[in-house]
């Protein structure tokens, strides 16, 4: 029996390895993240059947129980509350991509590449803003078939819309703390139910705040998804401006909320990135 050796492969028969940047990495992160969600569109339920359901449920079941107090109907006061909802649960999004990305041994595969460990955090968090905006996307289209408009100027509109972004991103960074934290997906739905569900709920965003006893009010106007929501009413032309016995959040929305997205970005982000150091470790 003859043996036929094989001739070891040369370093010049193999594919080249071509350095690539910080905002390439991003990307091919942000496509890995996509094709996923192509590949299992069930994940889309809760950007696109939520929000539907969302809308009809409160506009039609509790829309006539709930007066607004001002001139705007309660599918306008309605709508940039939904709005403002949708984006807080982007950090759901961000921690249970990250938590299970870790469980199935996604990140260890990850570091295995010459690739830079922030790649990832950026890639996830870009592609769970993408997530998120479907279902800003969704909801606009379904206000719009019930009644609901944007009755401002373009400019204030589009501001409106990067309000939601820049308050997401400020979001993400709770997530990825949250995700990196936490040691299953289990664990993080729990948490994240038990802590964004109040949080969107105590604010101005299904119901004025007025008829609140006075502590819980202001709590709920301090709330940043209030000033949020109120931002998006005062842009959109769904309403007037809070009315004078409000606390100082709702009197200045726009600035409120960039300040509240900086704040919390500047609280979380440090915290969030040596949590993920820390889980990733090697």
């Amino acid at each position: 029996m003859t043996v036929t050796a094989q001739k070891p492969q040369s370093t010049s028969d193999r594919p080249k390895i071509r350095p690539t940047n910080i905002a390439q990495q991003s990307w091919i992160m942000v496509k890995r993240n996509m094709i996923h969600t192509k590949r299992m569109p069930e994940m889309l339920s809760d950007v696109t059947v939520q929000p539907i359901m969302f809308v009809l449920l409160f506009a039609f079941v509790f829309g006539a129980s709930i007066a607004t107090g001002g001139s705007a109907s309660y599918r306008e006061f309605l709508l940039p509350g939904i709005q403002a909802q949708t984006i807080v649960f982007t950090a759901f999004v961000v921690a249970s991509g990250i938590t299970a990305d870790v469980e199935k041994g996604i990140i260890d595969r990850f570091r295995s590449l010459p690739i830079r460990r922030s790649a990832v955090l950026i890639g996830r968090s870009i592609a769970s803003l993408l997530h998120s905006s479907i279902g800003v996307v969704v909801m606009a289209v379904t206000g719009l078939a019930i009644g609901w408009r944007i009755r401002g100027g373009v400019l204030d509109a589009v501001l409106a819309f990067v309000l939601i972004l820049v308050f997401g991103f400020s979001m993400i960074w709770f997530g990825i703390l949250i995700g990196s934290v936490m040691r299953s997906v289990e664990a993080v739905n729990g948490v994240m139910f038990t802590v964004l569900f109040p949080i969107t709920f105590l604010a101005n965003t299904f119901a004025p705040t007025e008829p609140m006893p006075h502590w819980l009010r202001v709590i709920a106007e301090w709330n940043p998804v209030s000033s949020l929501a109120q931002a998006m009413r005062e842009l959109w032309g769904n309403g007037g401006p809070a009315p004078a016995s409000a606390q100082l959040p709702l009197h200045h929305p726009v600035l409120a909320t960039i300040l509240w997205s900086l704040a919390l970005t500047a609280v979380f982000a440090p915290v969030a990135l040596y949590a993920y150091r820390r889980r990733t470790a090697g």
